[in-house]
């Protein structure tokens, strides 16, 4: 296996975050085209992507086999969370703090048209899980880690909250949207994808030749990746995962399948195939469609000094006492 230097390293994260700068006026000047190339010959699948979307991951029960929603209900549906957040009339205090921001600051996005963004299984939601999962998961050890990160009982350190609270990763792979911070932005180079998100703003680089890969005792909190096309579609596979990198219940078995397909609407295709048989008994499959939007891509600044984690852990310190 070949080794290169840190300094080398260093240079070529410091060229992927300059592209990525430059990428960003040039790009909004083009026209939406799915066989748009790079000067190289790849497909072409730089700009400012938004994956926002009020979708849920699993269909609700209540709309039994149905797949899609008909106009009426996506009309419905954008305009109750177009106002949730700003009926605040009659609430608690502490539902007033739950609700966080007004309508303003949130960026939920519009519902896709579907009950859910998983597509196979064909019911919309995640395989059963296996019964080892299951009891790993529903166990009292597994309940107080959740209560911990969420303030009901006392933190002994800072590996005992998540990664977002931490501000190391706040989205994992595969790449799923949220209340806010929902855009990511791709830059290419010859034998290189990037993908850099918003929220905590990681950039994964991604080769596309078959170079050796890193050892197989390195894990990752974003995994270890590797990419190739597939005519015009970009696919990308991804292991090697951290044990405290969850994902749905799944961290270091977890093997992700991504696939980024540009169209002629202009959006961006993003499906995933997520396999761990240590929680699931099946692989499933989820797709979202990305809409590309104007930059620039402001940072993402987390909390300051991570003071917010301090305070937690002050706060646990004088439980303890």
């Amino acid at each position: 296996m070949s080794h290169v230097s840190t300094a080398t390293r260093s240079f070529g994260l410091l060229s992927v975050v300059v592209m990525l700068a430059a990428t960003a006026p040039a790009l909004a000047q083009l026209a939406p085209s799915a066989d748009r190339r790079t000067p190289w010959g790849d497909p072409d699948l730089q700009g400012l992507w938004s994956h926002a979307t009020i979708t849920p991951l699993e269909r609700p029960e209540e709309y039994g086999d149905r797949s899609l929603l008909s106009a009426e209900e996506v009309a419905a549906i954008n305009a109750a969370s177009d106002t949730r957040a700003d009926q605040r009339k009659g609430l608690t205090a502490e539902q007033d703090v739950t609700l966080a921001y007004n309508q303003f600051w949130w960026d939920r996005g519009r519902s896709i048209g579907r009950t859910s963004l998983i597509i196979d299984p064909e019911n919309g939601r995640l395989p059963p899980r296996t019964p080892e999962a299951e009891a790993r998961l529903t166990s009292e050890e597994a309940r107080h880690a959740y209560l911990v990160t969420r303030g009901q009982f006392p933190a002994d350190g800072p590996e005992a909250m998540d990664l977002g609270d931490r501000c190391l990763v706040y989205r994992p792979v595969p790449i799923t949207s949220s209340g806010y911070n929902n855009h990511v932005h791709i830059a290419q180079s010859p034998g290189y994808v990037a993908i850099y998100q918003e929220q905590i703003h990681e950039v994964r680089l991604i080769p596309l030749d078959d170079r050796p890969r890193v050892a197989d005792a390195i894990q990752q909190w974003l995994g270890v990746s590797q990419g190739h096309w597939d005519g015009d579609t970009l696919v990308i596979e991804t292991d090697r995962f951290r044990d405290d990198a969850i994902y749905q219940g799944s961290s270091t078995h977890r093997h992700v399948v991504e696939r980024l397909t540009r169209r002629e609407d202009g959006t961006l295709t993003y499906e995933f195939t997520v396999t761990d048989p240590t929680v699931w008994t099946r692989p499933w499959t989820a797709r979202v469609p990305w809409q590309p939007v104007e930059g620039p891509l402001y940072e993402y600044a987390c909390h300051e000094g991570n003071i917010g984690l301090t305070g937690v852990l002050t706060g646990s310190r004088a439980q303890d006492r």
